[in-house]
């Protein structure tokens, strides 16, 4: 839509906030497009970016969100680890699961039991 805009400044010599009148969209919202972001938020939010994936490459990949936080906050950053999970989320980087224990015992078997009629009693096993 923006694309639209600025290509109608030039083709028709229509002024930007007109045409963002006209087509319901904030005339700060096409400036940011055209312009970019140059707000602080956006600058250190770059910057943890960069941070969190040097940390997460750093560590194999093996690390999550929570001690991705606490190295970044070693380091001297104030961030909290819900900001580090999106930012990771948003850049695809997922840690290795850990790895379940194989359980080699299987549950119920190898020990007597009593079986269950459907009347509730409990009958002993024939022998």
């Amino acid at each position: 839509m923006a694309e639209f805009i600025a290509a109608q400044r030039v083709r028709y010599a229509i002024p930007q906030a007109r045409a963002c009148r006209a087509l319901g969209v904030s005339p700060a919202w096409f400036y940011k497009w055209r312009d970019g972001d140059r707000s602080p938020r956006h600058a250190r939010r770059a910057q943890l970016t960069a941070a969190i994936r040097q940390v997460f490459a750093a560590r194999n990949g093996m690390y999550g969100s929570p001690r991705i936080t606490d190295d970044l906050r070693e380091a001297g950053w104030r961030v909290s680890e819900k900001t580090v999970a999106a930012i990771m989320r948003e850049q695809h980087l997922v840690a290795r699961a850990k790895k379940r224990r194989k359980h080699t015992t299987r549950q119920g078997k190898g020990r007597w039991r009593a079986r269950r009629t459907w009347s509730g009693v409990i009958s002993l096993p024939a022998r």
